[in-house]
């Protein structure tokens, strides 16, 4: 089938590179979904902040999406505003000894979160662990080392930063390895950005992590912003980012061990095959 957009004049507003949030999941947005409409204003030009700026409002008001999937779909979801309020980690120990850990975006307390999780699945000895990186956009780069040295022994490398094929700083792991040896598996997906694709291929590369689900977004690019005389701003990518191994995350993704997708109508239904078939991995 025909894309439903020419390439020419194709929005840019494309979920990926911010959390979706509850009323949005709930409603059916899926990363790499491109907005097209506002309430009925083209998105064509906007910036995200704009963008942003008309998606949010007061608390129990309608806002409504025309959407493009797989350039193939067109979609019109209606959202109900909320408060939302999302700590960037989450965690529990599942049935079967299992710790699962949810880490919604890079942030302050991410690297705090993330260990208090850790202490408590070791103390109580689990199993296996599913580190859920889906639908992350990512966020700061010294969060991302942090929470992969929660399973990485010092020293080991996270991340090259290359500019024009020479590494020009290695980032590597900074100790506190409290999940080290514990059978782990990461969930990607095509939100995963930035950050979480760092600590994905970081543990990937070191043997500390089975990926699974779909090939993440492939984000991986150091930018820096010039202001120029007329109050514009210039953006130039400077190096870009490579897991411990040289591969290279920005334009390419990662692709899991084991590819999962989650169907529309799964999705819909609330059955989390990706996040069962992790379970099923580590309960073998």
């Amino acid at each position: 089938m025909p894309s439903l957009i020419p390439q020419s004049s194709r929005p840019h507003l494309v979920l990926s590179q911010f959390n979706l949030g509850f009323p949005a999941e709930k409603a059916g947005l899926k990363a790499k979904d491109i907005i097209a409409q506002i309430n009925g204003q083209s998105t064509t030009g906007l910036t995200i902040d704009d963008a942003v700026g008309k998606i949010r409002g007061p608390k129990d008001t309608e806002v409504t999406l025309d959407i493009i999937r797989n350039n193939t779909e067109q979609l019109k979801l209606k959202i109900t505003r909320d408060s939302i309020k999302i700590a960037s980690v989450k965690y529990e120990i599942m049935d079967g000894n299992i710790g699962y850990i949810r880490i919604s975006q890079f942030s302050d307390d991410t690297v705090q979160l993330a260990t208090q999780a850790a202490q408590k699945f070791k103390d109580a000895g689990v199993k296996g662990i599913v580190l859920d990186l889906r639908s992350d956009p990512g966020g700061l780069l010294d969060a991302a080392v942090g929470v992969s040295s929660l399973w990485l022994p010092q020293g080991k490398t996270i991340l090259q930063e290359k500019r024009g094929g020479v590494v020009e700083t290695t980032y590597t792991a900074t100790g506190g390895d409290l999940l080290q040896g514990i059978k782990t598996v990461a969930l990607i997906d095509g939100g995963s950005a930035s950050a979480s694709e760092i600590t994905a291929g970081a543990l990937h590369d070191n043997g500390a992590a089975t990926l699974m689900g779909e090939k993440s977004f492939g984000k991986g690019s150091v930018q820096q912003i010039i202001n120029l005389g007329d109050g514009s701003e210039l953006k130039v990518t400077i190096a870009h980012w490579f897991t411990p191994k040289g591969q290279t995350i920005n334009k390419t993704g990662i692709s899991p061990d084991k590819t999962v997708e989650l169907s529309d109508a799964d999705a819909k239904a609330g059955n989390d095959v990706q996040k069962q078939a992790a379970l099923d991995f580590l309960n073998k």
